[in-house]
């Protein structure tokens, strides 16, 4: 079974989070900010990924340090499930409608971080979460789980329905990938034997 748990404790941060590739998209999801709290429910959803996270972050001074604090965790349990790729397809991709709005994503899970990121998001909050908050979320998740992640926004004008479908385009992309490829179970997705 694909599932590690994860703790991290920072003076800004306090997190602990549970990550299964093989679950059914079941979600206990607490951080403080009910607009994260939202996007990490449908991103557990729309993966399959059961996922719980409980953070206890200084959301006095923002959600900053919470939104990429549990992106670092969840990444990085990402990359402990994933562990040496075998057996996995490697590659995901969608578009996405969420509405008006329309989300490409494609990522690799080839043991390289890299985001590639244009959302135009249009307001600089949706509720009290500052949607800047976006960017800091999809670049330390990348970077922690070690994949390629492109999202590219197609069309849209709601700042909820463009991030909300970049979230979800994330969670299908990475459903995709992650899957087992039975023809080669064994196999590591690569010519050249490792990622």
């Amino acid at each position: 079974m694909r599932i590690c748990e994860k703790e991290r404790n920072t003076a800004e941060t306090k997190i602990k989070l549970s990550l299964n590739l093989d679950g059914s998209g079941k979600s206990e999801i607490s951080t403080g900010c009910g607009f994260l709290d939202h996007m990490l429910t449908l991103f557990s959803k729309h993966s399959g990924f059961d996922l719980a996270v409980k953070c206890d972050g200084d959301i006095y001074v923002d959600y900053h340090h919470t939104t990429e604090d549990i992106a670092i965790v969840l990444g990085s349990a990402f990359a402990e499930c994933i562990g040496d790729a075998r057996g996995i397809k490697r590659y995901g991709h969608i578009i996405l409608p969420m509405d008006e709005a329309l989300i490409l994503c494609a990522v690799d899970i080839g043991g390289r971080a890299c985001l590639n990121y244009s959302l135009e998001i249009p307001s600089r909050k949706v509720g009290d979460f500052d949607t800047e908050l976006t960017k800091e979320f999809m670049a330390a998740f990348a970077n922690n789980a070690k994949i390629n992640l492109h999202l590219k926004q197609l069309d849209g004008e709601n700042s909820h329905h463009i991030i909300e479908g970049a979230f979800k385009a994330l969670a299908r992309a990475l459903k995709s990938a992650a899957e087992i490829d039975e023809k080669n179970i064994n196999e590591i997705p690569s010519t050249k034997g490792i990622l």
